[in-house]
């Protein structure tokens, strides 16, 4: 969402009248602040601010700014008011001089300023560790914000402060608060008691054939899928999601504090969970044999994946088996084994709505994704690309087609003026300019997007992707691709799922994980028992949707930064030796390169290059050596090797092997 403007009205004799901005600034590690704007001229809709003028704005303020006169073809701003400050909590470094005056040097490079704390003989922190801090004030510039120590976190570089460094600064707890721990062991002492009275509302479908599939690690089951045929050639496929909603009710200290985390964060070496382990693994979790309570969207279908009935309610289940996805995939291949008959027709299905999706132009980003296996000491033992399963995508078909069937029975509520609002999940068309700069990368590759003016179809992406499998530079193409999209959010205005090529999108899938989808079973259970929706309260969710939105960005954030200190870490074992790799990025200050087993990105620095004076070449993404004219262009696969591992930062350095 773009920033507002209105005009400050308020004259000053002999000076002009400014308009005024207002909405979040964006802030990088070398202090310079950047300002989006909506409804100005292509190329013009982004004010620079120097770190002068931020005047104490730090990243994801909401600030109040001034455009300034422009310099050539730069257009610069002023931030004139703090009006909301995006955190005040921060992790780093302790760090004292001589005089026994003490700083914190925080762990974010984004906060351009050092805070300053207590001295040493007051200070509850030794010089070296890792703490977290409450900004108290910053009003001053020139000077340095003053912080208070909430906690000390352990010595910068062992696992456990790290971690915990990790998760602080992306604005997580680990530990729930009593009241909330208290209220969540309530509802577990109850549970009995809950089923009794709730069977008698409900559908029970424990007798019918119910599966999860989920990784092998996984604790907390949200969804199960269950399925049987109902005559003349028709299927009844239920999607059977854990009601959290009964047990996390408004106004309660379970219910603030599932808002505020807003997300459950996956962390390399354990969950962080949104709801305590009373209810996320335990009474919501879909368990194999156990009687568990749920909300289910129900439909029958055709042979060919024509839908022909749906039905959305609570239920009671029994889960008659827990799948990892190897153990389904082996079944599936195997053609026998526990629940083949119900894994085929699900699988057969999800090919068919895999396929109707592809043809409307819903964009396939199957992105490679890392796993980290850790000792029991915390060390690395082994790091590679998890490999995609049959099954996994069988689940997505079906977890996607019951938050598209939610969002459009709503939709169509809405359309009939019976509710005021719902929660969505949208991804906006992406940018003119972001596309354009796409396809003048990917030209410079040697690799053809077929775009106008901006515009691309779903469909164009695809065909880009089928072309470039099993290419070097298959990975880095999609990292392009998808840098390029806009960033999905929760909103009550829907503009439709871009990504997906659906009209209508939620997520209704995973409340144990997920605070928007509790809010969409709210309001999905008040339509259907025909209870008042107010325009307040669509107000009110609109709020926490945008809180939950930038809540999973944080999460996203701390989940990378875990895996990166351990990929880091697994590279110090192997100083001095080569490895192969691929440049992803061309800088005038070097070249990145990610190693091809680890996925673990270092830098080639340009001065360790060494044989000649290298320029960057922006247009076609690469350095080229003024003498020797010897290039470095993205996608080039070249040997390098491990040079020099710092763990705090979590940045590596490579060099060439000639």
């Amino acid at each position: 969402m773009r920033n507002k403007q209105f005009k400050n009205n308020t004259k000053s004799p002999g000076k002009q009248t400014h308009i005024k901005l207002e909405g979040q600034i964006r802030v990088t590690g070398r202090g310079s602040g950047f300002f989006e704007i909506e409804g100005v001229t292509k190329g013009k809709d982004v004010l620079e601010i120097e770190t002068k003028s931020l005047k104490t704005a730090l990243n994801n303020d909401t600030v109040e700014v001034i455009r300034l006169p422009r310099t050539g073809k730069v257009v610069t701003g002023e931030v004139t008011k703090i009006i909301k400050r995006a955190k005040t909590r921060f992790v780093g470094t302790v760090d004292c001089d001589e005089s026994g005056k003490c700083f914190l040097i925080p762990d974010d490079r984004r906060v351009y300023v050092d805070f300053t704390l207590p001295s040493l003989d007051k200070l509850e922190a030794k010089p070296g560790e890792k703490i977290l801090i409450e900004m108290v004030a910053w009003s001053d510039p020139k000077g340095n914000p003053e912080g208070k120590l909430l906690k000390v976190l352990g010595k910068k570089g062992e696992h456990e402060t790290e971690i915990a460094a990790i998760l602080y600064d992306s604005g997580f707890a680990y530990d729930f608060p009593e009241d909330v721990e208290r209220e969540a062991n309530g509802a577990s002492s109850n549970f009995k008691n809950s089923l009794a009275n709730e069977s008698k509302n409900r559908r029970d479908l424990r007798a019918t054939p119910t599966f999860t599939i989920d990784p092998v690690d996984a604790k907390d089951f949200d969804d199960a899928i269950s399925v049987v045929e109902v005559g003349d050639g028709k299927l009844e496929v239920g999607v059977h999601i854990a009601d959290v909603s009964f047990y996390v009710r408004p106004g309660t200290a379970l219910d603030r504090e599932a808002q505020e985390r807003a997300t459950s964060v996956y962390l390399v070496d354990r969950t962080i969970p949104m709801l305590p382990e009373a209810l996320s693994n335990e009474i919501c979790s879909l368990k194999p044999d156990e009687d568990r309570l749920a909300y289910s969207a129900i439909f029958t279908l055709d042979k060919d994946g024509k839908l022909v009935k749906e039905w959305f309610g609570r239920t009671i289940i029994r889960s008659q088996k827990r799948f990892t996805y190897e153990e389904a995939q082996g079944v599936l291949d195997a053609g026998n084994g526990p629940m083949v008959k119900e894994l085929v027709l699900v699988r057969d299905l999800a090919k068919i709505f895999r396929k109707k999706r592809m043809e409307a132009g819903s964009i396939l980003f199957d992105k490679e994704e890392v796993r980290v296996v850790l000792g029991e000491d915390k060390k690395v033992i082994e790091i590679f690309v998890k490999p995609r399963y049959e099954t996994q995508w069988l689940i997505e078909e079906w977890m996607l087609m019951a938050n598209r069937k939610v969002a459009e029975f709503m939709s169509k509520a809405i359309g009939a003026k019976k509710i005021p609002g719902f929660i969505y999940r949208i991804h906006d068309r992406p940018d003119r300019e972001k596309i354009e700069s796409l396809a003048i990368f990917l030209k410079g590759i040697g690799v053809n997007l077929n775009q106008q003016k901006g515009t691309i179809q779903g469909s164009a992406l695809n065909k880009m992707f089928r072309e470039i499998e099993g290419l070097d530079t298959e990975e880095l193409i999609k990292q392009a691709a998808l840098r390029s999209m806009s960033k999905a959010i929760y909103t009550t205005k829907n503009v439709g799922h871009y990504g997906l090529a659906f009209d209508d999108y939620t997520h209704f899938t995973s409340p144990i994980r997920r605070y928007p989808d509790i809010m969409v079973h709210r309001l999905l259970e008040l339509y259907l028992s025909s209870k008042n929706i107010s325009a307040d309260t669509i107000h009110y969710y609109n709020k926490l949707a945008a809180h939950s939105s930038q809540k999973e960005v944080e999460a996203e954030r701390a989940e990378r930064d875990s895996v990166k200190m351990k990929q880091v870490e697994f590279m110090s074992g192997h100083i001095g030796e080569e490895v192969e790799g691929i440049i992803t990025g061309v800088t005038d200050w070097g070249i990145y390169v990610e190693e091809l087993k680890t996925k673990t990105t270092g830098l080639v620095r340009i001065a360790e290059i060494g044989d000649d004076y290298y320029e960057l070449d922006e247009k076609n993404y690469q350095l080229i050596g003024t003498k020797t004219k010897r290039k470095f262009r993205l996608g080039d696969k070249l040997k390098v090797k491990v040079a020099k591992v710092d763990i705090e930062s979590k940045s590596l350095d490579f060099t060439l092997v000639r």
